[in-house]
């Protein structure tokens, strides 16, 4: 992955709490999809695609149908990361996004009690580490969209796709 556009991507911050981690203080290797999964809805949420109102209203949603998760090194007990979301590749019924974790350096932080001011894309940032930043994890994340009563893959509907930025 590409850490300049990486960077330039959706960028959300979460704090590792005790619930994260193992008995070592490491976060257990599946929360960082749940971190994923948090970084994708309030990315969504960003852009105005709000899931359970599409299926309220359309009748459709997004499910996970595949994953793929590369760890390069631990988060530990209150680090606090900054975790990134960008389309890579659009089809009809599915997307697929990339996403990493990264160790956020504490004089590089945005202020705890305003995390919604780390959620704007952070044009120009090239270098992680003078950034203060520290790759822990990376993953692509194909999410299929589907008819909520069925489970079948339908076309993703191009008000989502327009919000994300994509031409259909």
């Amino acid at each position: 992955m590409n850490v300049a556009e990486d960077l330039g991507g959706f960028q959300w911050p979460i704090r590792v709490y005790w619930e994260d981690t193992d008995a070592g203080g490491i976060v257990f290797y599946a929360n960082y999809l749940k971190f994923f999964e948090r970084a994708r809805t309030e990315w969504l949420r960003h852009l105005g695609v709000e899931q359970q109102r599409l299926r309220d209203e359309i009748g459709g949603m997004f499910v996970v149908t595949d994953t793929q998760v590369r760890y390069q090194r631990p988060a530990r007990l209150d680090d606090f990361l900054l975790v990134t979301a960008r389309v890579l590749d659009a089809g009809r019924a599915s997307l697929t996004i990339g996403q990493s974790a990264y160790w956020q350096a504490p004089s590089t932080r945005a202020p705890a009690e305003a995390p919604s001011s780390a959620i704007a894309p952070k044009v120009g940032q090239r270098d992680p580490a003078s950034a203060g930043l520290v790759l822990l994890c990376t993953g692509t994340i194909r999410i299929g969209w589907v008819d909520a009563a069925t489970l079948r893959p339908q076309r993703i509907p191009a008000s989502v796709l327009n919000a994300l930025g994509i031409t259909s």
